[in-house]
């Protein structure tokens, strides 16, 4: 019995070190990011190109003392 008490203990430590679960968490959380960008990345870019372009045409109205 001894044994499986031994046993049983180095699971338990085992599941309670979680010492590399930030770099996982991190690994994962960047998939999942690039995942939804190449799923959206035509409705991201007419988004990202509506936004310079108005972040142009504000930056010209400025310039021009409009």
């Amino acid at each position: 019995m001894p044994v499986l008490a031994m046993v049983n203990e180095k699971l338990k430590g085992f599941w309670r070190n979680d010492e590399g679960l930030g770099m996982l968490e991190m690994i994962l959380i960047i998939a999942v990011i690039v995942i939804i960008a190449i799923i959206f990345r035509t409705q991201l870019k007419e988004i990202v190109t509506s936004l310079l372009g108005k972040a142009k045409s504000k930056t010209e109205n400025f310039m021009d003392g409009q």
